[in-house]
């Protein structure tokens, strides 16, 4: 599990955007998003690294 901390979500159409770029990787990943606290839970095969340079090429930063 991997928890990252994404600013710049607003709405259900952001959460979409960061699933979609993540599951486009790891087909089988699991991701919830909590809007209020920016928080990110993945479940994924790929790296904390991978994850993070995904989100951010689809346009959301990550903050550690």
């Amino acid at each position: 599990m991997h928890i990252l901390f994404v600013t710049g979500m607003t709405c259900g159409g952001c959460i979409k955007a960061v699933t979609r770029a993540i599951q486009m990787q790891d087909a089988r990943a699991t991701v919830q998003v909590d809007l209020n606290s920016q928080k990110v839970e993945i479940d994924s095969k790929l790296s904390r690294e991978a994850l993070i340079t995904i989100v951010t090429d689809a346009g959301f930063p990550v903050v550690n």
